[in-house]
């Protein structure tokens, strides 16, 4: 019966998924927000059980489903599985890692060298995300005055494949500690492409309640009321009518005009 229902319930949200002009349902919304609460930066605990080819293709899909500037476009994915290929990336984290701890004092630098920062070998799949910059032309549509927004695409397509990840039961850990020179030899990426992240991915056999640098104590979550403005910058208190310390659309523009000279 319960695999009746999961059936039925995968028919019925793939004929919705058909229209987009239904709503989502309550168990929908919740579902989406459990991903994105739930979405950890993994380095432990993965499990040997290999990622189906269906399931990566899935995420994978995912991560192609992201908003990209003038419909760009720009990523590439490179799956790995090899575990020569994994112990040659691993070769590079060690030596960059111990480069990178040598910028803390303690007590700082112990707890760094105490932090699991990669799962590489571990994890059941690699994945390096790439941009391709050149993608689309010289002249891409939104692209004129904001260069880098190719790079943001990208990172929006790595954070649908993670949320997507999440759903599936799948940790994702980005390795942000190498060397990407080094890398795109190892990978065989051609020099105009840009390496934007090395993931790992695999299952695992929980999913922390926190992050781990909180718990670790590395840094805590910063309340989200102290990083919202209300029409103007600084203006963290949203009042009915005016609001506290917002003046006039022309004391705005001075006060930007003095952060730009400042």
């Amino acid at each position: 019966m319960a695999t009746l229902m999961a059936r039925d319930e995968r028919e019925r949200l793939a004929r919705t998924a058909m229209d987009p002009h239904q709503p989502f349902s309550e168990v929908e919304r919740e579902a989406v927000y459990r991903a994105i609460f739930e979405r950890r930066d993994v380095r432990r605990n993965f499990l040997p059980t290999p990622i189906p080819d269906e399931v990566l293709a899935r995420l994978l899909n995912a991560a192609h489903h992201a908003g990209s500037v003038g419909f760009m476009q720009p990523w590439d994915f490179v799956v790995v599985r090899a575990r020569e290929t994994k112990r040659a990336v691993k070769q590079l984290f060690d030596k960059t890692n111990k480069t990178a701890a040598l910028r803390y004092k303690k007590p700082r630098a112990e707890l760094y060298r105490s932090l699991k920062l990669e799962g590489i070998e571990e994890s059941s799949v690699n994945l390096c995300v790439t941009c391709s910059r050149q993608r689309g032309g010289p002249h891409v549509l939104g692209r004129s005055t904001a260069r880098d927004t190719d790079l943001y695409s990208t990172c929006c397509a790595i954070q649908n494949l993670w949320l997507a990840a999440r759903a599936e039961g799948i940790g994702v850990g980005w390795v942000s500690i190498l060397n990407h020179a080094a890398l795109k030899q190892v990978l065989g990426v051609p020099r105009p492409v840009k390496v934007l992240a090395y993931l790992c991915l695999g299952y695992v056999s929980e999913f922390a309640a926190k992050p781990d640098l909180e718990t670790a104590g590395w840094r805590i979550r910063l309340p989200v009321q102290e990083l919202v403005h209300y029409e103007a910058w600084g203006n963290r208190m949203q009042e009915s009518g005016r609001k506290k310390g917002c003046g006039s659309p022309k004391s705005i523009r001075e006060r930007a005009t003095q952060a730009k000279r400042g």
